[in-house]
């Protein structure tokens, strides 16, 4: 039964590290570009949720939105006022760029929420037992939405044109803008949708810990090792990626202690790049 529970917290996990990394892999998709900020574009998006929460008296889940719509602001805002004037640069610049813009937001939170640890609720949640298994009311709450989030994502990347018009800039860019994909509101629509789905991720991860301006920095390593395990750029690899992460974190607390979780996602990804640097899932981008 330690087992089937260490698994249902491994599949809460992995909804959470599906979404970041989701996030990552559409930006690479369709830029070519490893955003290293993701993790803390997470973390502004759960902190805006706080702040609905703490002004309405919501719960979490119901400030998700509002969450979301600041997070892909400040993607696309971030995008048009540094990334857009380094396009033509040198990965390494951009590596270091989004670095930079990783301080800066993390500097942010840490001005405007404080450096202490906050929480979306207090008390203590009264859990479903179903036999000897305990079954947490948000964790529920997280897998649902997170479903739900990538259902929608997968409607968008196939139904409309918009996603379309992503899917085509991924595969082959410059036949893309010779066909007269509008080039400029695809990379809009990019930044939105990575910032929007790191926002929940954030949120997410803040209803299942705590709230912290370190946070988004802490979760940036797994995530990259899902992107990285699905097959960087590749979203629907990513949903498989974060899952088998974090099913394997929280596994791995059986064996060592907690704290060493992280290392058991740098270990995997380490080991994907050395044996299969393309990740399971081989073929298009999107």
């Amino acid at each position: 039964m330690d087992v089937v529970q260490l698994f249902v917290y491994g599949i809460v996990l992995g909804s959470i590290l599906t979404l970041g990394a989701i996030g990552v892999s559409l930006i690479y998709g369709i830029l070519r570009f490893a955003h290293f900020a993701q993790g803390d574009v997470a973390a502004f998006g759960a902190y805006i949720a706080l702040s609905v929460v703490v002004a309405s008296g919501l719960p979490a889940l119901a400030a998700l939105p509002v969450a979301m719509l600041a997070a892909a602001g400040l993607a696309i805002l971030i995008d048009q006022t540094v990334y857009r004037r380094l396009r033509g640069a040198s990965p390494v610049i951009l590596l270091i760029s989004s670095f930079g813009m990783a301080l800066v937001i993390r500097s942010l939170i840490q001005l405007v929420w404080g450096p202490h640890n906050q929480t979306f609720a207090s008390g203590i949640q009264i859990p479903y037992r179903v036999g000897g298994l305990v079954l947490k009311p948000d964790h529920l709450l997280i897998v649902a939405a997170a479903v739900a989030l990538v259902v929608g994502l997968h409607l968008f990347l196939t139904r409309t044109r918009m996603g379309k018009a992503m899917r085509a800039m991924s595969d082959n860019m410059d036949l893309a803008l010779v066909s007269g994909v509008p080039a400029e509101r695809v990379v809009m629509v990019t930044w939105a949708l990575a910032g929007a789905l790191g926002a929940a991720a954030g949120v997410f991860l803040g209803m299942d810990t705590r709230l912290h301006p370190q946070m988004g920095w802490s979760v940036l390593l797994p995530v990259f090792a899902a992107a990285i395990l699905g097959g960087i750029g590749k979203p629907y690899g990513a949903i498989a990626g974060g899952l088998v992460i974090g099913v394997a974190m929280e596994m791995s607390t059986m064996v060592i202690d907690p704290a060493y979780k992280p290392a058991v996602a740098f270990a995997i990804m380490v080991l994907v790049l050395v044996v299969r640097p393309q990740g399971i899932f081989a073929g298009k981008v999107l």
